[in-house]
């Protein structure tokens, strides 16, 4: 029921990572900055977390306790890239 520390630095390592992708490495935000950034580190942790429960737990082989990295993935960029779509679409005209 509760997150031990390492599973927390795990979802927290590969929202960091997702958002520094998705933020620098593709340009993609809706406004540029840090705070744009640090948002899409907290929506990337988001979806890394409720990964599971939504995508499932798969491919074991590549886990780290109860976090499941590949999904963790797929959430984390998944949300992240659904929250600059709305951000764009309702931001500023």
């Amino acid at each position: 029921m509760f997150m031990v520390f390492g599973e927390f630095l795990a979802f927290l390592i590969i929202a960091v990572i997702v958002a520094a992708i998705i933020h620098y490495g593709f340009g993609y935000y809706a406004v540029s900055g840090a705070g744009s950034f640090l948002s899409k580190v907290v929506i990337a942790y988001v979806g890394a977390w409720v990964s599971e429960p939504v995508i499932g737990a798969w491919w074991d082989v590549v886990s780290y306790g109860d976090v499941y990295i590949v999904p963790a993935i797929i959430g984390a960029a998944g949300l992240t890239i659904l929250a600059v779509d709305v951000a764009q679409t309702f931001g500023k005209r």
